[in-house]
């Protein structure tokens, strides 16, 4: 069991969370425009959005429809143009400590060991390093990399450094996760593991996550929830609930209902928008 460290610190797509509940995250009316020597670039249009604690839920959009911006704004790197975000009763408006990211590299620092790497965030928190080693190493146990502690991110695949890169978004107990298509410059099979490793660490943890991506089946495969954006300016025009088992494993991704939700996911980038596939059979 990993051990908890105190901080010390009406549309049919609103992208609503289920009730029960104040939200972990909350995205009212969210707008940003950019101001070129081109002119003004609206990149996020009256974007609203919800995810319960504890909900796993992944953003769906073409390329250039403002997933990455929204993750900026969330993490409090960038302030939008209008709107707010709420995370844990508390509005954004700078970077946060109770906010993991995962990034689409793992950008791991070549000259510091595995163990030493998920401590990084402590260290730039100007924490105790010692209360948080314990769980450095119960998080590489949780990862399966309880015997890569010492070794360098050379030493380690494509696969095992994003691994090592969730133990350090973990790492000091964050309300939320968000995750920046951090399987994208993975080959095939090692992205289907990791999706089957994320899962058993979300499970394990019950953390809130919000989970960029561009794959339909990827975004099938792990949510809760899929909320598409249109393209840019990016605005939710759906949010799919997503009704399999769970642990879901490769085979769930051979059911006719996975096929279903893809297939209705992938229409919206196709034909517009269609029937929503059924939620029970």
């Amino acid at each position: 069991m990993l051990v908890h460290t105190p901080d010390a610190d009406n549309s049919p797509a609103t992208g609503r969370a289920p009730s029960g509940g104040e939200p972990m995250l909350l995205i009212e009316s969210l707008d940003l425009t950019y101001r070129s020597s081109r002119g003004a670039v609206r990149a996020l249009e009256n974007l609203s959005l919800e995810i319960a604690q504890g909900e796993f839920v992944s953003v769906l959009g073409p390329s250039g429809c403002g997933k990455s911006t929204l993750l900026h704004i969330l993490s409090g790197l960038l302030p939008p143009t209008a709107g707010r975000v709420v995370i844990a009763g508390r509005p954004v408006v700078a970077p946060r400590q109770d906010v993991g990211i995962v990034f689409q590299q793992a950008t791991l620092l070549p000259w510091k060991n595995v163990l030493n790497n998920v401590l990084v965030p402590i260290r730039t928190m100007r924490r105790p390093i010692e209360p948080y080693r314990r769980r450095a190493q119960e998080l590489l146990t949780l990862v399966g990399l309880e015997d890569f502690a010492e070794h360098y991110p050379y030493e380690l695949s494509g696969g095992m450094q994003q691994r090592v890169a969730i133990a350090r978004g973990l790492v000091h107990d964050p309300d939320i996760l968000l995750m920046d298509e951090p399987f994208a410059a993975l080959d095939a099979m090692t992205r289907d593991f990791m999706m089957e490793e994320l899962q058993r660490i979300w499970l394990r943890t019950g953390k809130s996550v919000l989970f960029i991506t561009h794959s339909i089946p990827e975004a099938v495969f792990l949510s809760d929830r899929v909320v598409t954006l249109s393209a840019r300016p990016g605005r939710v025009i759906d949010d799919l609930p997503i009704d399999l088992g769970r642990p879901r494993t490769l085979d769930t991704m051979s059911q006719p209902k996975f096929g279903g939700y893809c297939a209705h996911l992938r229409a919206l980038f196709t034909k517009g928008r269609p029937e929503r596939p059924e939620q029970s059979r």
